[in-house]
């Protein structure tokens, strides 16, 4: 049958656009995990080109044992453009190298995420990080606890709208350097807002300032940068309700923030110790959010965690994160990372039904 010369045209187009469609999605293929299961690890203190070219080395190794995503956390050990003066380190991490270790994770099939902290963890003992440094009216908490004595970490003043014309222009850096289409906002153990010491939340509704704060960041890295947005869970569980303690969920009354944020955040839910069962888990996926569980140092704690999470058998778990929070290098002997991948691989009943009808 012939066709007339216009619908030929618009066949020909139509191929065309399919043809670049496919091969669009053959370009970012590398970018995304094996289907159905994160197996991902989260590393620190890899603040220069230096160290990223000592981890590149590694990569290969990690990927053999089955790790498909790194979530590398980077804060203010870049070399930023847009704030120079919030740099960290005597040689941060450049674009350049930044770029080279998103080949080798490429070429070796594992998606890179870059972490910045954002909100809690401005500060580490007596050492109080760059934004606050050259910017101590962008604290939570102005002027208290001298020598960061009797606080857990410095806060930003997540109210305060210099934080993000500051902050944001910085995650796209780094989304950019990484080549991202994610990124891990912490958010973890945030202990100030109502304090009595902070001026802009004090007699506010905590719940309500920590999600804002959640919802400015998704704002501008969701709905405008279209990436995914990955944070740490332990705000938003109800320390009344889950008995975990003041550190894996929240005693200071930011959990019902949970319900006031969207549900296509990435939770990452840690929890390091042995415990029986983990409720938070369900709680989470029950909610409609994709969760990431998170291990750490415990090899029993780490199984029992990937167990109970595979057990919910719903569609919204991604994986395992294997936390380090150290410097030790060689994570491929890395007790945890190592058993924890072997249980990872291991088949799921309903996986080994259907091996056995095939």
């Amino acid at each position: 049958m012939r066709l007339s010369k216009s619908l030929s045209i618009v066949m020909l187009l139509g191929l065309f656009t399919a043809c670049t469609l496919s091969y669009a999605g053959e370009a970012k293929s590398p970018l995304n995990p094996a289907p159905g299961q994160w197996r991902a690890l989260h590393l620190i203190n890899y603040g220069s080109d230096e160290a990223l070219d000592g981890l590149g080395k590694e990569i290969p190794v990690l990927a053999g044992m089955g790790i498909n995503v790194l979530i590398l956390e980077v804060n203010y050990g870049f070399e930023f453009k847009s704030h120079p003066e919030l740099r960290m380190g005597q040689a941060p991490v450049t674009q350049a190298g930044a770029r080279g270790l998103v080949k080798t994770c490429r070429e070796n099939g594992i998606r890179l995420i870059p972490q910045f902290n954002c909100l809690g963890h401005q500060s580490w003992s007596k050492q109080t990080f760059p934004l606050l440094t050259k910017y101590p009216e962008l604290d939570l908490t102005p002027g208290a606890f001298p020598g960061n004595e009797g606080i857990y970490c410095r806060e930003w003043d997540p109210l305060n709208p210099k934080v993000y014309e500051i902050v944001l222009p910085m995650l796209d850096e780094l989304l950019e350097a990484f080549d991202a289409d994610a990124m891990h906002v912490g958010m973890d153990e945030v202990f100030l807002i109502n304090s009595e010491y902070s001026p802009s939340t004090r007699g506010k509704n905590p719940a309500q300032v920590f999600a804002k704060a959640v919802n400015n960041l998704h704002g501008h890295l969701v709905k405008r940068r279209g990436v995914e947005m990955l944070m740490w869970g332990d705000r938003f569980i109800d320390a009344d309700v889950y008995k975990y303690g003041k550190w894996e969920a929240s005693a200071n009354g930011t959990a019902p923030a949970v319900d006031m944020v969207p549900k296509d955040i990435i939770i990452c839910d840690w929890h390091y110790e042995l415990r029986e069962s983990y409720p938070s888990v369900p709680m989470f996926l029950q909610k409609g959010f994709r969760v990431l569980p998170g291990g750490w140092k415990n090899v029993d704690a780490t199984k029992a965690l990937i167990l109970y999470s595979r057990d919910q058998k719903h569609p919204n778990m991604l994986g395992h994160l294997f936390t380090t929070w150290s410097g030790r290098k060689q994570w491929s002997e890395f007790p945890p990372l190592v058993e924890g991948l072997k249980l990872l691989k291991q088949p799921t009943e309903q996986t080994k039904k259907k091996q056995d009808e095939q």
